[in-house]
C-alpha cells in the first residue's frame, strides 16, 4: 500500500495478471500514480502477487442465507479494503469479452451476499468504480463496439450498479498487442506484422495517453461529485 496524506481519500487499484512485466501491470501502476498525484492514498492490490485464490470455498459462505455470517479471514480482509476505499479501479486484460478468472474469483468471493449485495442499503453505496480493460483488438475492429457494450452490461450494470456503486465506467483500451489482429467474417484470425522501434514507442505512448485520460476523467468526476 502506498502511503499518502492521512486525510486523503483512498483509491483501491486492483489488477489481475500473472506477470509483473505485463502491459496490464504497467497500466495499473501508472493509474495508481495518476490517482496519487490527484490526491488519493493508494491501496494497490496485485491479486496474483498476493496469492489470492479465486476459488469460492465453504468458509467464504458458511451459511449463504445469513447476511450477518462470519466470512473467511481472507475474504473479510479484502472486504475491509473495499470499505476503506472511496473509489475502486480494476485493471485487467479482456478475456473472452470478460474479466480473467482471477478477477472474477475475487468478485465472487469478496463481493459476497450480505456484504456487497442483499441489503436494503448496500454497504458499497456511493462508491465509484472504473474498469480498465486491455484488449488486443485494434480500435477500428468492428468487434470493439460490441465488446464495450458487453463489458458495460456485465460490469457496470450487472456488478457495480447492482452493488450500490453510484457510478461505474468501463474504459476499453484497444491496441494492446504489438501485432494488429482481428477476426474475419469466417472466424479466421488475421495477425499483422509486429510493430517495432519508434512506431512501437509511439503506440505505447498513445496507449498510455488513452489510459491516463480515462483515469484523469474518472478522478475529476469524483472530485466534482464530492
Amino acid at each position: 500500500m502506498t502511503q499518502h496524506d492521512s486525510h486523503a481519500r483512498t483509491a483501491l487499484v486492483v489488477f489481475a495478471h500473472h506477470r509483473t512485466d505485463s502491459l496490464t501491470a504497467h497500466t495499473a501502476r501508472r493509474a495508481a500514480a495518476r490517482l496519487e498525484a490527484a490526491g488519493y492514498r493508494i491501496d494497490l492490490l496485485d491479486l496474483h502477487a498476493e496469492g489470492f485464490d479465486p476459488r469460492m470455498n465453504v468458509s467464504d459462505e458458511p451459511d449463504w442465507a445469513d447476511r450477518e455470517k462470519s466470512y473467511s479471514d481472507e475474504t473479510q480482509a479484502h472486504m475491509q479494503r473495499i470499505l476503506d476505499a472511496e473509489v475502486v479501479v480494476a485493471v485487467f486484460p479482456v478475456y473472452w469479452q470478460s474479466v480473467p478468472a482471477l478477477l472474477k474469483g475475487w468478485i465472487d468471493r469478496v463481493w459476497n451476499y450480505g456484504f456487497a449485495y442483499g441489503r436494503s442499503k448496500p454497504r458499497l453505496a456511493g462508491k465509484r468504480m472504473l474498469w480498465l480493460g486491455l484488449a488486443g483488438a485494434t480500435a477500428d475492429d468492428p468487434i470493439v463496439e460490441g465488446m464495450h457494450a458487453v463489458l458495460e452490461t456485465n460490469l457496470s450494470e450487472g456488478i457495480a450498479s447492482y452493488c450500490g456503486f453510484s457510478r461505474s465506467t468501463v474504459g476499453l483500451l484497444t491496441d494492446a498487442e504489438d501485432r494488429p489482429q482481428r477476426v474475419d467474417a469466417e472466424g479466421n484470425l488475421l495477425v499483422g506484422e509486429a510493430v517495432a522501434g519508434a512506431e512501437r514507442e509511439a503506440q505505447y505512448a498513445d496507449f498510455d495517453r488513452r489510459a491516463g485520460e480515462f483515469v484523469d476523467r474518472f478522478a475529476a468526476e469524483e472530485l466534482v461529485a464530492a
